[in-house]
C-alpha cells in the first residue's frame, strides 16, 4: 500500500507519461492483463487510457488492471489510470 507521500511523487513522476494501453469495448481481457504486466516489469510507472466507447466504468476497469497485475493504482484522473509495480529486474524508481 502506498502512502500519501509516495502517490504524490508518482504523480508528479506520470505526469509527462503518454498512455501505452487503451481500454476500448471489450474492456480489461487476460491478453491486456499479460501485456499491462510486462510493461510494469519494464517500466515501473503507466498510464493507462479508457476509450468513450468502453462499456465498464473507469472504476472498474483499474479495480480489474490492479487485480491482475497486483499494481497499486496511482491515480484516476479524467479517463486516464496511472498504475506502479516495483520491478523485480528494472529498479528505477526510488520512493521517498
Amino acid at each position: 500500500m502506498l502512502t500519501g507521500k509516495q502517490k504524490r511523487y508518482l504523480r508528479s513522476k506520470a505526469h509527462h507519461l503518454k498512455p501505452i494501453f487503451q481500454v476500448g469495448k471489450i474492456g480489461v481481457n487476460e491478453n491486456m492483463i499479460v501485456q499491462v504486466n510486462e510493461a510494469l516489469e519494464k517500466r515501473e510507472l503507466i498510464k493507462v487510457s479508457i476509450l468513450q466507447n468502453c462499456l465498464e466504468d473507469k472504476d472498474t476497469v483499474a479495480e480489474n488492471l490492479q487485480a491482475g497485475t497486483n499494481a497499486e493504482i496511482v491515480q484516476i484522473i479524467g479517463n486516464n489510470i496511472v498504475l506502479y509495480k516495483e520491478s523485480k529486474e528494472n529498479k528505477e524508481i526510488e520512493l521517498p
